[in-house]
């Protein structure tokens, strides 16, 4: 209901924002309710219908979101996942008490991507967790060089007052932690860079964020608002709007960043 009364007001592109976004409606035990499930599937196709670009974030990657992915091939919602992987070396997930199957991981990469060759997959690590290894570490980097994601941030970790990992042994000194977050940030630029250097020349749509006297900040469906990058259009753009979704050919490519035309 929400969701339909923003579009309602004009609002052209909505972000499914939660802690753990796939566990929509456990705690109703996916009840029904006037024709429309508690789940994430349902809820995606429900918002899917409003015709507002709809981006799904901090999607855990449980069995059932293999189900969202289709929806994705149909148009339905953008082909665009944010999951929150952290890390790759099963010891690491295991001291971060969370699911420890990277090898599964890449297996699921490899089927959203066989369903829906054009989805965007954006995830977040931790480099420098309590006992991460360079052999740890370096796993992290070669899961990465295999998984090719389209969108990575990183983190050094850091205390936190009250976490469990405060206690955990064999803390990381901070100088491995930002040779450590610098070798990994160039790997994942270097990715960054290629697969957007293989979209020159495409034609693809974009949804304006802001026009000034210099040109149009847009994005593409591969683009969430300020953690992704912009496609920048320099010449012809006097006529959009904060708003506009439109055609553009790119023109050009940089580490994060593209150029185009209309």
């Amino acid at each position: 209901r929400e969701a339909e009364r923003l579009v309602e007001a004009g609002v052209r592109e909505l972000l499914v924002i939660s802690q753990d976004t796939s566990a929509y409606g456990l705690d109703r035990r996916h009840a029904e309710e006037r024709g429309h499930r508690a789940h994430i599937t349902d809820l995606a196709r429900d918002l899917g219908s409003l015709g507002a670009w709809v981006r799904l974030h901090y999607v855990y990657p449980y069995p059932h979101v293999r189900d969202l992915i289709p929806l994705m091939a149909e148009g339905r919602v953008l082909p665009y996942l944010d999951i929150p992987f952290q890390h790759a070396h099963p010891d690491v997930l295991r001291r971060m008490a969370r699911p420890a199957a990277a090898a599964k991981t890449l297996d699921e990469v490899a089927a959203w991507r066989a369903i829906c060759p054009q989805i965007t997959l954006r995830s977040t690590f931790i480099v420098g967790y309590p006992g991460e290894t360079e052999t740890e570490f370096q796993t992290l980097l070669d899961w990465l060089d295999e998984a090719r994601l389209d969108r990575v941030g990183c983190f050094q970790y850091e205390n936190v007052k009250g976490a469990r990992a405060n206690d955990l042994p064999d803390h990381v000194a901070p100088e491995i932690k930002q040779d450590r977050f610098e070798r990994f940030m160039q790997k994942a630029q270097a990715i960054s860079e290629a697969k957007l250097a293989a979209k020159i020349g495409q034609r693809v749509q974009v949804i304006v964020d802001q026009v000034d006297a210099d040109g149009a900040t847009c994005r593409t469906k591969a683009d969430a608002p300020e953690i992704d990058g912009n496609l920048f259009i320099d010449q012809g753009f006097e006529a959009l709007s904060p708003g506009d979704i439109v055609t553009v050919t790119v023109d050009e490519a940089g580490e994060y960043d593209l150029w185009g035309h209309m």
